[in-house]
């Protein structure tokens, strides 16, 4: 077994056909085709099925194993690099889209000026959609929406924001200055599906006060809850970052009493230690939260 091998699976994996894998890997077909098999033929296991270019249940879990070596290789050429008072490397942070907002531009800003040899590549999307990214490797840390229940990651709390009701002009609901949370039963709302963290912890917070969400929708994500919102579509129930005081429209932003702000935290990997390339990069975002949250309405720091 070799790299070659597991960086051709990862590639089909990734791309989902061997053609394209071959091209992303600067190579012809057949070499992607003879390094699966050779690796199939080590492992005792069809790692692909030909039909649809997609992993067996015995691909999955090689492939997992093989993103980790990934991993553990790109932070061993980081770590030695810092041992020459340098931090170079790349390194794939998860970024939830309302915090992405206001934390990357500073973040790459601050980034570039401390470690200029860092690469940093930025995946922007649902906590729901970044956690199984982190559990395989495809990034090395993530910024998204807390509690983490996964035994294989640890996290950190960095800050807590206030959940509002944001609602059209022409909503019932949105004549209110404030709201108690008790006093959303009876009302559609638009909701993320059940499943997802900020979701889960809203309905335990209503089933204490007695009650249930009614959802007028489901849809995974904030920003999208939020424009839908914005549109008249209905009122929702979203971080303040979701609603910067910057936007105006045809819309208000109604504190909710009453009820547990949303926490975000810094989600890594338990096994493996961070390259150094990672461990920088989460010491300049905490630094960066620390200088930017007042800045931002409804943010708390712990």
């Amino acid at each position: 077994m070799d790299l070659r091998q597991l960086n051709a699976l990862l590639a089909v994996a990734d791309h989902g056909s061997f053609s394209t894998a071959a091209r992303s890997l600067h190579t012809v077909q057949s070499n992607v085709s003879a390094h699966v098999a050779r690796l199939e033929k080590e492992v005792g296991a069809t790692l692909i099925d030909r039909s649809t270019g997609t992993l067996t249940e015995e691909g999955v879990v090689v492939a997992t194993r093989a993103r980790r070596i990934q991993a553990e290789l790109a932070a061993l050429d980081s770590d030695v690099a810092s041992l020459r008072d340098e931090v170079v490397g790349r390194v794939r942070l998860g970024v939830i889209g309302t915090t992405a907002r206001w934390l990357v531009p500073p973040l790459m800003m601050a980034m570039a000026s401390r470690h200029p040899r860092v690469r940093v590549v930025i995946v922007d999307a649902t906590t729901s959609s970044l956690l199984p990214q982190l559990e395989v490797g495809r990034i090395d840390l993530a910024v998204l929406n807390l509690p983490v229940h996964d035994p294989d990651l640890v996290s950190e709390m960095l800050f807590e924001e206030d959940t509002i009701l944001l609602a059209p002009t022409d909503h019932p609901l949105a004549q209110h200055a404030d709201i108690a949370f008790a006093d959303l039963a009876g009302h559609p709302l638009l909701l993320e599906p059940e499943g997802t963290t900020f979701r889960d912890v809203l309905d335990e917070q209503a089933a204490r006060a007695g009650f249930e969400l009614e959802a007028q929708a489901e849809v995974d994500g904030m920003r999208l809850l939020a424009s839908l919102a914005f549109q008249g579509f209905g009122a929702t129930l979203v971080p303040a970052s979701a609603a910067p005081a910057s936007l105006q429209g045809e819309w208000v932003r109604i504190p909710v009493v009453g009820v547990q702000g949303r926490v975000v935290g810094l989600a890594t990997r338990r096994r493996g230690m961070a390259s150094a390339s990672g461990r920088a990069l989460r010491d300049v975002l905490v630094e960066v939260i620390a200088r930017e949250a007042d800045g931002q309405t409804g943010i708390h720091l712990p």
